[in-house]
C-alpha cells in the first residue's frame, strides 16, 4: 500500500482570543518590604518602600495588586517573627498570589535556610519571588545557586551585626553601663539623670513584702493581703500573682544594685533567651541607685527563701524523685524534722465519728509506709505545741544569759581559717606576680625557639597559681558563710530581745523568728533548736 505524502494544515491565527487570555492571565502581585529597627528614620524608609510598590504594581498593565505586607522594626532573621510575612505565605498557598516582589534577599529572610525554605515551596506552588537588588526570579534555572550564595552573605552580615551589638552591650556592662526595664519594674521609674527613681506608694508596698516574708509569710499568703487590701500592681490592678512577688524578692534592684547579664540570646537566628547559669560572666554593679529595702534585709530574704527551697520532702505528686518544698501559714510546716529519716512533717486533719483530730506526721511514713521511715511517731498538734513552749519558756526566763550564748556563738562562727597565714591581698599579689613571670618566661622560650627548655618551670608555676586559686577559694566561701552566720545570730539576738519572758499563747509569726528547727526523737521526746545555735531537749507534754 502507498504511503501518502506529509500534508501541514495551517491553523489561522486569533489575536482577540488571545488578547482575551493574556487579561485573564493577568499576574496577581505581592510585595513584601521590611524595616529593621523602629527608628524614625527607619520607619520612614519603611513608608517609602510601601509607596514605590504600589506605584510599581498598579502602573504595571499585566499586573494586578495583591498585597502590600510590611514588617516594621522586626528581626529578619526568623520568620516566625514577621507575622505579615507569614500572612503573605499563607496568601500564596491559598493560590490567591503569583508573584512576590521584594527589594533584596537581606529583606526576604537573613537565614539561608529559611530563604531556601520559603522559596522552594514557593516554586513548587508555581510562584516566583523576585529580588529586585540582585535581579533574580527564583523561577529561572540557576537562581537558586545564586541565592545560596547570596543568602548565605545576608546570614553572615547579620551574625556579624549581631556579634557587634552583642560585643558593644557587654562592653558596656564591663563599664557599669546599665540599661534598665522600667515597664517591668515596680516601684521604680526613669530618673531625670537617668538612674531608677523611687515612687514612695509602690516602695512601701515592696517594704511590705519583704517584711511579711521575713515574718514567716509565705508567697500566698503576701498575694492573699495584696488582693485583700486592693494595692494596684505593676498593670494597675488588684490581681497580683506568685510570680510578681517572688520576682520582687530576688529583684536585686531594690536593695539599690544592677545585676547585669542574668540571660542571654542563644544566636541570632532562633534569638532564644537562655538564663545565665554560669555560661557568660554577670556584672554586679554595687550602690548603683538608691535601694528600697536595706542591703542586710535584702540578704536576708535571699536566704530564707533558700532555707525554703531546700526544705523539702517526698510526695506522691511529683514521684519519682519524690521533692516537694512546703511553705505554708504553719510555722512547724518548715520546722518539724522527723528525727529517724530527715524528712519534714506534715499537718493533717483526721476526722472520726464526727470528731476532727490535727495531728503531724512524717511525709516519708504518710507518702511510702514503713519502706524508707520505720518507726516515726503520729503528735497530735497541741501537745506538740505546748511541748515546743515549754522548750521556749524554760530558756526564755535567762534571757540575758541566752543572748550571751548567742553572741559567744558568733566569735566562734568568726574565727580565723585554721591552717590559714596568707591574706587575700597576699594571694592576688603573688598570682600577679606568677602571671608576669609566665609571660617572661614564654617570651624568652620564643626568643630562643626552644619550650622545652622552660617547661618545667612554666609547669611550676602553674601548679602553684593552681593552688593559690584553690586557697582564694576556699576563704572567699568561709568569708561567705561568715557574712551569713552574723546575719543569722543578729537577727536571733533581736527576736530574743522583742520576745516577752513567758510565752503563753501559740503565736506562728513569733515562732519562726525563735525556732530553727524541731526534731522529732519519738512520741515522748523532742528537741527543740533555737535560732542563734541553742538546744533544748524536751518531753513531749
Amino acid at each position: 500500500m502507498r504511503e501518502s505524502p506529509p500534508k501541514v494544515i495551517t491553523i489561522p491565527a486569533k489575536p482577540e482570543a488571545a488578547a482575551q487570555q493574556a487579561i485573564k492571565r493577568q499576574l496577581r502581585v505581592a510585595a513584601y518590604c521590611r524595616v529593621s529597627t523602629d527608628d524614625e528614620e527607619q520607619l520612614t524608609s519603611y513608608e517609602a518602600q510601601q509607596n514605590y510598590y504600589t506605584d510599581k504594581i498598579m502602573t504595571n498593565r499585566d499586573w494586578t495588586m495583591a498585597g502590600i505586607f510590611a514588617d516594621e522594626g522586626i528581626t529578619g532573621t526568623s520568620a516566625r517573627k514577621r507575622p505579615e510575612f507569614l500572612k503573605m505565605i499563607r496568601m500564596c498557598k491559598q493560590k490567591k498570589i503569583d508573584i512576590v516582589l521584594t527589594k533584596s534577599i537581606s529583606r526576604f529572610a537573613r537565614n539561608t535556610v529559611d530563604c531556601l525554605n520559603y522559596i522552594r515551596a514557593l516554586r513548587e506552588l508555581g510562584i516566583a519571588v523576585i529580588f529586585e537588588k540582585e535581579n533574580i526570579n527564583t523561577l529561572e534555572a540557576d537562581s537558586e545557586i545564586l541565592i545560596t550564595m547570596l543568602g548565605a552573605f545576608a546570614q553572615a552580615e547579620s551574625e556579624s551585626i549581631s556579634a557587634n551589638v552583642r560585643w558593644g552591650k557587654r562592653q558596656a556592662m564591663r563599664e557599669g553601663k546599665a540599661i534598665i526595664q522600667y515597664d517591668r519594674l515596680y516601684a521604680y521609674e526613669k530618673g531625670e539623670d537617668g538612674k531608677p527613681k523611687i515612687i514612695p506608694e509602690q516602695a512601701e508596698v515592696v517594704r511590705s513584702i519583704y517584711d511579711q516574708y521575713l515574718t514567716g509569710a509565705s508567697l500566698r499568703m503576701i498575694q492573699d493581703r495584696l488582693e485583700a487590701e486592693q494595692i494596684p500592681n505593676m498593670s494597675g490592678n488588684v490581681q497580683w500573682t506568685i510570680t510578681a512577688i517572688r520576682s520582687i524578692l530576688r529583684n536585686e534592684k531594690y536593695c539599690g544594685d544592677v545585676l547585669l547579664q542574668k540571660t542571654y540570646i542563644s544566636d541570632c537566628i532562633s534569638r532564644k533567651v537562655i538564663r545565665n547559669t554560669g555560661q557568660l560572666p554577670m556584672y554586679l554593679i554595687q550602690n548603683h541607685h538608691e535601694g528600697i529595702v536595706e542591703r542586710k534585709t535584702f540578704d536576708a530574704v535571699q536566704a530564707e527563701m533558700a532555707r525554703r527551697s531546700a526544705g523539702k520532702s517526698p510526695s506522691k505528686k511529683n514521684a519519682p524523685t519524690g521533692m516537694t518544698s512546703y511553705a505554708s501559714k504553719y510555722a512547724l510546716s518548715e520546722r518539724l524534722v522527723c528525727g529517724e529519716c530527715g524528712t519534714l512533717y506534715r499537718r493533717c486533719t483526721w476526722s472520726k465519728g464526727g470528731k476532727k483530730r490535727v495531728v503531724w506526721r512524717c511525709v516519708s511514713r504518710l507518702d511510702y509506709g514503713t519502706k524508707y521511715c520505720h518507726n516515726s511517731p503520729t503528735l497530735d498538734e497541741e501537745p506538740l505545741q505546748r511541748s515546743i513552749l515549754a522548750a521556749i519558756n524554760s530558756v526564755m526566763s535567762q534571757k540575758s544569759t541566752l543572748i550571751r550564748q548567742i553572741t559567744s556563738a558568733m566569735e566562734v562562727e568568726l574565727a580565723p581559717v585554721p591552717g590559714e597565714s596568707m591574706s587575700l591581698a597576699a594571694i592576688e599579689q603573688r598570682l600577679d606576680e606568677l602571671n608576669s613571670l609566665t609571660r617572661e618566661l614564654v617570651a624568652e622560650a620564643a626568643r630562643i625557639k626552644d619550650a622545652e627548655a622552660y617547661t618545667t618551670q612554666l609547669r611550676e608555676i602553674m601548679n602553684e597559681a593552681a593552688e593559690l586559686k584553690e586557697k582564694r577559694a576556699y576563704i572567699e566561701e568561709q568569708r561567705q558563710n561568715n557574712a551569713q552566720a552574723v546575719q543569722r545570730i543578729e537577727d536571733a539576738v533581736a527576736a530574743m530581745e522583742q520576745a516577752p519572758c513567758h510565752i503563753c499563747e501559740w503565736d506562728e509569726a513569733l515562732i519562726r523568728q525563735l525556732v530553727d528547727t524541731v526534731k522529732v526523737h519519738s512520741a515522748k521526746k523532742i528537741t527543740v533548736y533555737l535560732r542563734g545555735g541553742v538546744q533544748v531537749d524536751q518531753d513531749m507534754i
